[in-house]
């Protein structure tokens, strides 16, 4: 079910999220909807907050963006960044791990308004996935500019 994305001056976008203890069907099913949310509103993230929910959750996917790379590294080692897509981050927990690089960014709650943000090049990032297991990776290019957009009040 496509949700509604709530526009800027709404009171959820500034909520913390609280964390998700237990992916439960009722979590499973939201996790679905902001996936297909995000899809029907050509974005590449979305998180919880921006569809009206206070909880620590967020989806993402940068296959769609050809024009923007993104890298991602398991183990210290170079992974296909599409077979992880959509990623479903429960609790996350990011750390900056590069400089900050200026890139042109959009917000769905913020449509039609775009501006350059600096943002580290590279993330380290650890979360559950959909199914409530550990991941840790680091991200860089697109994909990190993704991760760190929601990373406020969030670090390592």
């Amino acid at each position: 079910m496509i949700l509604d994305v709530v526009k800027y001056g709404h009171p959820a976008l500034r909520q913390k999220g609280a964390r998700i203890e237990k992916i439960t069907p009722e979590i499973k099913g939201l996790m679905a909807d902001m996936i297909e949310t995000m899809v029907a509103n050509h974005g590449v993230g979305l998180a919880v907050q921006q569809v009206g929910r206070a909880l620590q959750l967020t989806v993402i996917d940068v296959r769609e963006a050809k024009d923007r790379p993104s890298r991602l590294e398991l183990d210290g080692q170079p992974a296909d960044v599409n077979e992880f897509m959509p990623l479903v981050l429960i609790n996350p927990e990011f750390k900056p791990a590069g400089e900050p690089v200026a890139g042109g960014e959009g917000c769905l709650s913020f449509p039609e308004i775009f501006a350059e943000i600096l943002r580290p090049e590279a993330v380290d990032v650890k979360a559950l996935n959909e199914k409530g297991e550990p991941v840790e990776f680091r991200c860089g290019g697109l994909l990190a500019r993704v991760v760190a957009s929601f990373s406020t009040k969030r670090i390592i």
